[in-house]
């Protein structure tokens, strides 16, 4: 009789660490990012130095975590570089009429790997280029409506041809995602 009643108790523990194991992969899963060295293969390859060198114009918009557009704009760009030092002088116009401008320093230091920094970056930017793509990780003060948030952005553009590049950057603030930035370059100088 203990057998008979053992089983049913058995098969629910079973069932209820199935649901355990099965709910932690999901999770997990949903952590998981994808790799740059995945990349490494992928043609054409992106050199930094020679893609941002010269004009260039974005249009990109900003997607709240709903995926609602809540901010289109345009993006006038000249980069320029003097050895492993370069400047990317950004303008943007909002949807809105709004304007901004922003200028970047980069440095690459060999590798793949760039470092920058901006007036409205904490501290500073860090990427790597694997075939033809780029990760960029820094912390942005946002001001909105006011108020300064500093967040966090995880920055990833893939470059299509000599061109044409995409770039994705997801925004996070105490690891909660905030929204996602997606832009489309077009090199204007060959």
């Amino acid at each position: 009789m203990a057998l008979i009643l053992s089983h049913p108790l058995q098969h629910r523990i079973r069932w209820r660490r199935r649901l355990l194991v099965s709910g932690v992969a999901w999770l997990l899963g949903g952590c998981a990012s994808q790799q740059l060295a995945s990349y490494a293969a992928e043609r054409p390859a992106l050199d930094l130095k020679t893609y941002f060198n010269g004009r260039l114009i974005a249009h990109g918009m900003f997607q709240d975590r709903s995926g609602q557009v809540v901010r289109r704009f345009v993006v006038e760009m000249t980069g320029t570089w003097n050895g492993n030092q370069g400047v990317l002088d950004e303008r943007f116009t909002y949807s809105d009429g709004k304007t901004e401008r922003r200028v970047r320093r980069l440095i690459d230091d060999g590798n793949g790997r760039y470092r920058g920094t901006a007036d409205d970056v904490v501290g500073e930017a860090s990427g790597q280029v694997s075939g033809n793509a780029f990760q960029w990780r820094y912390t942005l003060r946002l001001p909105v409506d006011g108020r300064v948030y500093e967040v966090q952005f995880d920055d990833w553009m893939y470059l299509i041809d000599e061109r044409v590049m995409l770039n994705r950057a997801e925004m996070r603030k105490f690891g909660i995602r905030l929204g996602e930035v997606t832009l489309s370059f077009t090199k204007l100088d060959r």
